[in-house]
């Protein structure tokens, strides 16, 4: 087995600071910031990810990643849709709004898309996807979802880099 890997079978994993170390290598990849949200059996919720990512123009897909770890993961992954927002850089405290014990929906400006999905009020972009196909990921699940449609307005995105939230500077 290679340095720094441990497991059994086919399954390897890094060990201490070999694992550190790929999640600051991780963390170098600057990413934009969303929120998803989605229609769960209390009322509405969301999730702040980073893991976001374009898929496919024809057909329409996008892709998130919920952590297995997440005490909201069953809600999101059994989601047959959902809604990604890609946040503003002013809009730094709806992470933690949505964060673990945050105050989630209250005293915040929202809709309802015409699938009953929970739509934040000046988000930057908004997927609004139906569950095409979901994949194993290891401590995440991989959800792919068909953008049913986009919304856009003007503005500069939130950017999350080495563990720190920002705003993007062109040089």
């Amino acid at each position: 087995m290679p340095d720094g890997l441990t497991g059994s079978g086919t399954t390897p994993s890094l060990a201490g600071t070999e694992a550190r170390a790929l999640r600051e290598a991780f963390g170098a990849w600057a990413t934009g910031v969303t929120i998803v949200t989605v229609q769960g059996p209390e009322g509405p919720m969301g999730f702040t990810a980073n893991s976001f990512s374009s898929v496919s123009l024809d057909p329409p897909l996008v892709l998130w990643s919920p952590a297995r770890s997440s005490s909201r993961f069953a809600a999101f992954s059994g989601a047959e849709a959902f809604a990604i927002h890609v946040l503003r850089q002013d809009q730094g405290d709806w992470l933690y709004r949505f964060a673990r014990g945050g105050s989630g929906f209250d005293g915040l400006d929202w809709t309802a898309t015409p699938e009953g999905l929970p739509a934040l009020t000046g988000a930057l972009a908004r997927f609004d996807c139906a569950r095409h196909a979901a994949y194993d990921g290891g401590d995440h699940e991989i959800i792919l979802g068909r953008v049913l449609r986009v919304t856009t307005m003007p503005g500069e995105p939130l950017v999350f880099s080495k563990g720190r939230y920002g705003t993007f500077q062109a040089g």
